[in-house]
């Protein structure tokens, strides 16, 4: 999920109770929350950096433990520069185990989105993704945002009429909000597997499929776009679950990518450190050869002479929901390879960018 999300369910769990047992709670559990995006620091060192190393270690079972206790770290110095010390005592192996909890968190979010994460690297570097919530989750951001602005607001109106202030303001706010998530989680999870259930069932794939998947809406529950992958080519499908409505199109308008060829200038794309990194994290990917075509990137250099640009997309962020037409398009997520008339690598690039 984005960071203001992450941020927000921390100081939700925070404010859920944890509050009460130990000074700092609600701080340590923000700060947790978020804590795992350091990882985007790898970016300095160039975009396809970021890539391969975003949600890698900082984003496991076993950096976790690690992450929590550098988040405790940066209270206690809070702690010490303090000039005035809180009412409670802080109880720092606590907030440990509470920040561990708030790292968890963060963990468990990006797991619900069709990016995916590493939680077992290195021992085991398989993305896995639940795909039941886009990366930003517009009713998830107003439950949580809604659950600490609530009691801020009440407050307001406590104050003008006189009444006491209690210690711990907005725990039930904050508990409704995080049941919130988790009914809304369980209806999109019934509704993804749902539309699955409703292409396999639909015979609308021509060959028999080899792997499927929904890729959710930004905000409607009930509409999925959903990707076969066959032996021959990739067919994407809207579906409507809410009416077992899936979408009929004649064969010449049906949404299809065909497996594109596999040129040697491909093969050494593949075999480069953009190539490994990227299909090592995509779940269905395209890597076609474009000719002599530019990358579409303002900074990156014309192609020299038999030089071949491999482009890479994956078909999870190149749907209609995001306004892209096709796979030539210059898709979120997508990368570029130029390579050389002797398979050589000569440019990598990402995200408008260039690898150095």
């Amino acid at each position: 999920m984005e960071p203001v999300t992450h941020f927000l369910t921390g100081a939700c769990l925070g404010r859920s109770g944890f509050n009460r047992r130990t000074a700092y709670a609600t701080l340590a559990m923000t700060l947790a929350a978020e804590a795992p995006d350091i990882d985007v620091l790898w970016s300095l060192h160039g975009p396809l950096s970021g890539f391969e190393h975003h949600r890698g270690i900082t984003h496991t079972l076993l950096g976790a433990p690690f992450m929590a206790l550098a988040v405790t770290g940066v209270v206690w110095l809070i702690h010490r520069v303090r000039k005035r010390p809180p009412a409670t005592a802080p109880r720092w192996a606590l907030l440990w185990l509470l920040a561990l909890l708030a790292d968890f968190s963060h963990l468990l979010l990006d797991f619900t989105n069709n990016y995916g994460l590493r939680p077992f690297f290195p021992f085991n570097t398989h993305w896995y993704c639940w795909s039941i919530v886009f990366i930003f989750d517009p009713l998830i951001f107003l439950a949580l945002l809604s659950s600490l602005a609530m009691p801020w607001l009440f407050g307001l109106t406590d104050r003008e009429i006189g009444v006491r202030k209690p210690k711990f303001r907005g725990r039930v706010w904050s508990i409704a909000a995080l049941v919130f998530i988790v009914l809304w989680w369980s209806l999109r999870n019934a509704e993804h597997a749902h539309a699955i259930s409703l292409v396999r069932a639909g015979n609308v794939v021509s060959e028999p499929i080899v792997k499927i998947d929904a890729e959710p809406s930004i905000v409607d529950p009930f509409a999925w776009h959903v990707i076969a992958e066959t032996h021959d080519f990739y067919q994407t499908i809207e579906v409507h679950t809410l009416h077992d409505q899936v979408e009929d199109r004649s064969p010449d308008e049906s949404d299809i990518v065909y497996k594109p060829e596999v040129t040697p200038a491909v093969m050494a794309a593949k075999q480069s450190w953009m190539g490994r990194a990227y299909l090592d994290w995509s779940k269905f990917p395209v890597a076609t050869d474009l000719g002599d075509d530019p990358v579409p990137y303002e900074t990156a250099p014309t192609p020299q002479p038999g030089w071949h640009t491999i482009q890479f997309q994956d078909l999870r962020f190149a749907n209609s929901a995001l306004g892209l037409k096709g796979p030539r398009s210059s898709t979120p997520l997508g990368a570029y390879v130029y390579v050389g008339p002797g398979n050589e690598i000569e440019g990598m690039f990402m995200s408008g960018k260039e690898q150095r």
